[in-house]
């Protein structure tokens, strides 16, 4: 079992920076590929970014890509997502989540894929 726990979220005007950390117990993370996904009101959970578990391969949604990044540094049994010039569209319940059966230098996009969740932090974003 992996419990994933997020932290960092809060209310940042447009243009501002957040960095959200989700830390492991339970296992070690160095044979997880990770993901951030968030939720906003009265809509599906979406792929936000994700990293192998070896190499560094990362993927992001177009809607992202420049603006964030994850990272993981599994000495701490933890990953980040810094996220830069936020805009209100980013408003959303942000998870994360622990991918076991992939390769090791692979990510996955789809939510049915991952085995572990975290609770969510909330982020907003006004305008």
């Amino acid at each position: 079992q992996v419990q994933l726990v997020e932290s960092g979220g809060g209310l940042v005007q447009a243009g501002g920076s957040l960095r959200l950390s989700c830390a492991a117990s339970g296992r070690t993370l160095n044979s997880y590929a990770m993901g951030w996904f968030r939720q906003a009101p009265g809509k599906e959970r979406e792929f936000v970014a994700a990293i192998s578990w070896r190499r560094g391969t990362t993927n992001y949604a177009d809607s992202v890509k420049g603006r964030f990044t994850i990272s993981r540094d599994d000495a701490k049994n933890t990953v980040y997502l810094q996220m830069n010039v936020l805009k209100p569209e980013d408003t959303a319940v942000y998870y994360c989540a622990a991918d076991l059966a992939v390769s090791w230098y692979a990510v996955r996009r789809g939510a049915h894929d991952y085995d572990y969740w975290g609770q969510g932090t909330q982020v907003t974003v006004s305008s």
